[in-house]
């Protein structure tokens, strides 16, 4: 069914032949089901919320089916006396539910028989329902709680969701709901801290889990070829399931991660997911990889004992976009300067790698490459900082410092404050780039930027400031000089306070020069707005102020 002019006609039709027969009920409601279908969802490795895999115009058929009055017309068939209606009614809802806070708004409040839809849920979902009811009740429950139409601290999804979905994932049920129960359970605690550390002491999940990864069994083991044949299709989603559960579970809390790696052989088996065959698999190893990332203490121990790296490398080479976002995300984490695998990293060719995704059209890649390569900068030696460099390019430093996002931008910025930290390496840098960076820090002081990007903007001025040859290109820029000024008098106090810096370090009197550079500086009015700025209601500002002035009657 195509969301043309065809619908205007076809879907009132439908909804008229609702009354005829159980039949008609049934099979109209699984064709409203097919149109807005959704395959899987899928997180893109950030911390939002993951993109549905949709057949051509889901969200459009979602709006279309709504706007034809789908859930007044559909909501009575719940209570039909046919199974089969009630099912495919349910399948319905779970559909139109899906990432759309419209209909899930409107679904709380409808009312079938005097009871709310979520009540009728809830009741679907009871022990002594079949399995099948059970699973897509809690999906309706679970898309509406996703979409912000139930509180995660609801009773029904802490006390009857959450529950139900841990109870699919148990040994006793068949592998394709234990893939459907997991999948759902993951969407479900993905964003709340909360939910992630209830399901995790919730029937021994994290153990249960670990259980998803013995199949197939042994080949001997098995007579039956149809079970062998059934167990290996279902062997890669089963592991696909698993790790997108663990990725959840284990997204915020630090006791929960260690559960995790601490279950038995995990981290083999995440090494051996990363180079599994099929991609859904990968990918979702990747997933659980960069949310056990997170740990400074795994980072140290776990990741470092299994040479985590060396695997999550190669899964960079000439993989899709969607692998390239989280694996990238994931070397940003290893990248850090706590991190014992930095060192290896570097030495296998990451910033060539980095470098060729900060070129990418994907905002996500360009983003994580510029990211890890400002991780890689923190406080690391003039060789890496130089190997940046030569590896970026000015012409693609300026390309990344004129993006059009805001996070490009930002985490350009802070690439070169680390790099131009501690002066040897400030006056090296800008012996060799000072021109571009100038002209940069211009370009972007000038420009039309939020608060955030102008006081970075300042504090790497600040930074060349504290060079002993590097001062001079500020010294001798009088347009930069006079924009320092401007700033200082600023109504915003953090960008005041940046400007203040800059002034800070090239007053300070113990290094040469410091007499032409004070003078200079009262020739231009900055000693009047530190008097002004001593008076200053904001103690930082007020401190600062004064501690500038003293350089001056020292």
């Amino acid at each position: 069914m195509k969301a043309d002019k065809k619908d205007a006609t076809v879907i009132p039709h439908l909804m008229a032949l609702l009354s005829r027969s159980r039949y008609t009920q049934e099979y109209i409601c699984q064709i409203f089901s097919h149109c807005c279908k959704l395959r899987h969802w899928h997180s893109c490795g950030f911390k939002s919320s993951p993109q549905p895999l949709l057949c051509a115009n889901g969200p459009d058929h979602q709006t279309i089916l709504f706007n034809h009055g789908a859930v007044q017309n559909i909501a009575h068939l719940l209570v039909s006396t046919s199974y089969k209606v009630q099912m495919q009614a349910l399948k319905c809802f779970s559909v139109l539910a899906f990432e759309n806070p419209q209909v899930s708004m409107t679904l709380v409040n409808v009312l079938v028989d005097g009871e709310l839809l979520p009540q009728i849920f809830v009741k679907m979902l009871q022990r002594d329902k079949p399995i099948e009811m059970q699973l897509t009740s809690a999906k309706c429950l679970t898309y509406m709680c996703r979409a912000g139409a139930i509180r995660t601290d609801d009773n029904c999804i802490v006390l009857k969701t959450l529950p139900c979905l841990v109870r699919m994932c148990s040994k006793e049920r068949l592998l394709e709901e234990r893939v459907e129960g997991a999948e759902t359970l993951a969407y479900l605690i993905e964003t709340d801290v909360e939910l992630q550390r209830i399901a995790s002491i919730t029937d021994h999940l994290i153990a249960m889990l670990a259980d998803y990864f013995k199949y197939p069994s042994s080949v001997s083991a098995i007579t039956d070829i149809k079970r062998l044949d059934h167990d290996l299709k279902h062997a890669h989603e089963l592991r696909q399931a698993a790790f997108k559960l663990y990725a959840s579970l284990g997204a915020n809390d630090e006791d929960i991660r260690k559960k995790i790696i601490e279950t038995e052989n995990m981290m083999d088996r995440i090494v051996n997911g990363l180079s599994e065959s099929s991609i859904k698999v990968r990918l979702a190893a990747v997933r659980c990889l960069h949310s056990l990332s997170r740990s400074v203490q795994q980072l140290r121990t776990s990741f470092q004992d299994h040479a985590v790296w060396k695997p999550l490398m190669k899964v960079l080479q000439n993989a899709p976009d969607e692998i390239l976002v989280v694996a990238s995300s994931t070397l940003c984490n290893l990248l850090l300067e706590f991190s014992p695998s930095k060192e290896p990293i570097l030495e296998s060719g990451a910033v060539e790698l980095l470098c060729s995704l900060t070129q990418s059209e994907n905002l996500a890649l360009r983003v994580n490459g510029i990211w890890a390569l400002m991780n890689m900068a923190f406080q690391a030696e003039q060789k890496i900082k130089s190997d940046i460099l030569r590896g970026l390019s000015t012409e693609q430093l300026f390309q990344l410092l004129s993006d059009s996002d805001v996070n490009v931008l930002m985490k350009t910025l802070g690439l070169l404050r680390n790099l131009l930290s501690t002066r040897p390496h400030i006056d090296h840098i800008m012996s060799s780039h000072g021109k571009q960076i100038m002209q940069a820090v211009t370009l972007i002081l000038e420009g039309e930027h939020n608060i955030e990007v102008k006081e970075q903007t300042l504090c790497i001025l600040a930074n060349i400031a504290d060079g002993t040859t590097a001062k001079e290109l500020i010294m001798t820029n009088d347009d930069i000089l006079q924009k320092i000024k401007y700033y200082m008098s600023h109504s915003n106090a953090k960008l005041q306070l940046a400007a203040m810096f800059c002034i800070s370090n090239l007053v300070w009197n113990e290094e040469e020069g410091s007499q032409e550079r004070q003078d200079k500086l009262r020739d231009m009015g900055i000693v009047d707005i530190l008097h002004k700025l001593s008076q200053s209601s904001d103690p930082n500002l007020c401190d600062k102020a004064k501690t500038a002035l003293q350089q001056y009657l020292a």
